[in-house]
């Protein structure tokens, strides 16, 4: 039996087969049809569940109809499960005709509402309007939703059309960006609780309805958006040819790709202005339809929504059988992208989408003669910053230097906190150091690579299963979890010899998934929850002087064990060929060395979060002062690492004095704009 393999546009293998996907009549495929039929099934007997647990069946009909106004069960059933369960139809149908289009237009099979930004644009200017524009959202919602998409999709495009649009650089540039747009989200929620802890709920997908008003609004403009793609059906399907082929049958591409890509972000907009971010419904309906066999895109466009239709109509029942009356708190679009973050985590290892060279690290950069010159100039820098946030800052007498008996109370309050963020940055950067020079790959860092969601992961599960969790114990549970989910990481890229792109979406898929959890917590209403939103914006307003020697005891011993690492790490970038023929056990080495960053990882998570990309900033930070050499360049990028993070924490303390801002955040926000630079520049 000959192999033969599901193949996309641009040449990008999806799926591998042994024979072709059967047909019924009509060329529609059998699978895709079938997936569909399960799904409608499992969402058609949980929602039958879901109505029995409200209302007797006798009374169905009389609340379908005409409701009892006298009797509650009756009208929360008209009102708010109808609705509701209406609402998730149309938002999971607009949602997998969106990813479709998408994928089409990009000619990208991993483009969606998730991972191309949108989402996060469009729910970030809504939370913007929210806060410093209420009068824009009179105009409706959907205007300040399309002009946040629109938005981020540009961004999108900016950062990745030197690489010709191609389908990973498309990804890894909406993933940047969805991380960025949710740090400034966060940070908006940070500063502005009272007004956006509703919205913060809302974003993660809330379709709780109490009225038939969301689907009557959502009818015309997802119709109106559907029409327009339908009416593009042959244009659409030229689009998925290389562009030279499509420009010889007079296509003007330029206009078609506008107007495709116009019609689904629409579409992407409406649903995050009615009910939040739905996660990863996209990526799944249209993966889930070409798998099922539908790869003309006439029957991906009429596949794609009903599979979205029902996958969304399923886990949002499925939400409500697993929590009963308090289903309507638990948002479904964290439930989805619980399970759309594996789905992404599974489809990478099956993409054939080329490699792409790291060419960052083909750049050459001229080596410092001096490097003892630029680590003092970098170490003066640090010493100066240290008495600026030690000595000098805000009060009721404006900015002062603290002095005498002013001071002591100060330092008690100051010092355990820049103490723990100058270990922290410190150990962030010696981790990003040692990844970039094992996987060979510039982009890499613990932030990045999701190690630091792992970390922060295994600490939740710690808070949770433990009455009394102690620092220790939170330490090793987050070094488990860091180095579980760098494991996860490394062997994914494995097979495309640790291509950035491959761990980088790798990374972000594990951190989609902590947030989603997070997000599911939170909703519960656990009070260990709302803890853990705090400490993940990563403020250090919470260390004493306890935790701040814990850490710095923690980092000090790390620091101790670096000095062994150096010779393998002047090596590992050599190649694995090189090093083995050296003598060295490459395997365990590795090990080794994934053994400390998760470590280092573990023990500054803790302190500063698990998103502030000082990882990837100070390797980088070092590596450009000429630093290139193994030692110089780990003591520079430590440098760095603790210079950012300390001024982190003192712009956190001083910018918006008495208020705060979190240094992880802070950082974060410094740091977005960094990653999106060196993506622009590969």
């Amino acid at each position: 039996m000959v192999e033969q393999e599901a193949i996309l546009p641009d040449n990008a293998v999806l799926v591998r087969g042994r024979t072709p996907s059967p047909r019924i009549p009509g060329g529609y495929p059998l699978g895709a049809i079938l997936l569909c039929v399960v799904l409608l099934c499992a969402a058609g007997a949980a929602t039958l569940s879901n109505m029995s647990v409200q209302l007797p069946p006798a009374l169905w009909l009389g609340a379908l109809a005409s409701p009892d106004v006298e009797d509650i069960r009756q009208v929360l059933v008209h009102y708010a499960f109808l609705p509701r369960l209406a609402v998730s139809l149309l938002c999971g149908a607009a949602l997998g005709l969106a990813g479709t289009v998408l994928q089409q237009v990009l000619r990208n099979p991993l483009a969606s509402p998730e991972t191309v930004g949108v989402s996060a644009g469009a729910y970030l200017a809504l939370a913007l309007a929210t806060l410093l524009a209420p009068s824009l959202l009179a105009f409706g919602r959907e205007w300040v939703a399309l002009a946040g998409a629109f938005t981020a999709l540009a961004a999108v495009l900016a950062l990745s059309w030197h690489k010709g649009l191609s389908p990973l650089s498309v990804v890894l540039a909406g993933l940047v960006v969805s991380l960025y747009a949710g740090a400034i989200g966060a940070a908006l929620v940070v500063l502005r609780h009272e007004w956006l802890a509703s919205l913060f709920l809302w974003g993660a997908g809330s379709l709780g309805q109490q009225d038939w008003s969301v689907t009557r609004w959502l009818l015309p403009r997802l119709g109106g958006a559907a029409l327009a793609i339908g009416l593009m059906v042959r244009p659409l399907t030229l689009l998925g040819l290389d562009d030279e082929g499509a420009r010889s049958l007079g296509v003007p591409l330029g206009a078609y790709r506008f107007a495709g890509l116009a019609a689904a972000v629409a579409l992407i907009a409406f649903v995050v202005a009615a009910i939040g971010v739905i996660g990863f419904v996209g990526l799944a309906a249209a993966t889930l339809a070409r798998i099922g066999g539908a790869h003309r895109l006439g029957q991906q466009l009429v596949m794609a929504p009903l599979i979205g239709a029902a996958l969304l109509w399923a886990a949002d029942q499925g939400v409500q059988v697993a929590t009963g009356p308090q289903g309507d708190l638990l948002p479904t679009g964290a439930m989805t992208a619980l399970l759309g973050a594996p789905l992404l985590l599974w489809l990478l290892p099956r993409l054939a989408l080329g490699a792409e060279a790291p060419a960052l690290a083909a750049e050459r950069l001229p080596r410092t003669k001096r490097p003892g010159l630029v680590l003092a100039a970098i170490g003066g820098l640090l010493l100066l910053l240290l008495v600026l946030a030690l000595l000098y800052g805000p009060g009721t007498d404006g900015w002062t230097f603290a002095s005498g008996d002013q001071l002591r109370p100060l330092l008690a309050w100051r010092l355990p906190r820049v103490s723990a963020a100058l270990a922290a940055g410190a150990m962030l950067a010696l981790a990003g150091l040692m990844m970039q020079r094992l996987t060979g790959n510039p982009m890499a860092s613990p932030e990045v690579l999701g190690i630091s969601a792992g970390a922060a992961l295994g600490m939740m599960v710690a808070l949770f299963a433990l009455a009394d969790a102690s620092r220790p114990v939170q330490t090793l549970a987050a070094t488990i979890g860091a180095f579980a989910a760098l494991l996860v990481t490394l062997a994914i890229g494995r097979r495309t010899a640790y291509a950035p792109e491959r761990l980088l979406l790798a990374g972000v898929a594990l951190t989609a998934l902590f947030d989603a959890l997070i997000l599911v917590l939170t909703a519960t209403g656990d009070p260990r929850a709302m803890l853990l939103l705090n400490w993940l914006t990563g403020s250090t307003y919470g260390v004493d002087a306890g935790s701040a020697l814990l850490t710095s005891t923690f980092a000090f011993c790390l620091f101790l064990l670096a000095p062994f690492f150096l010779r393998w790490l002047d090596m590992l970038p050599l190649g694995s060929a090189a090093v083995q023929s050296l003598g060295v056990n490459l395997k365990a080495t590795r090990l080794l060395v994934l053994l400390m960053v998760a470590a280092l990882t573990a023990a500054s998570t803790l302190v500063v979060g698990p998103l502030t990309f000082i990882g990837l900033m100070a390797p980088h930070l070092a590596w450009r002062l000429g630093l290139s050499r193994a030692l110089p360049q780990a003591i520079g990028a430590m440098l760095a690492g603790a210079l950012i993070m300390v001024c982190a924490d003192w712009i956190g303390r001083t910018a918006i004095f008495p208020r705060q801002i979190p240094a992880g955040l802070v950082a974060t926000l410094i740091g977005g704009p960094v990653l999106m630079w060196l993506l622009r520049r590969r």
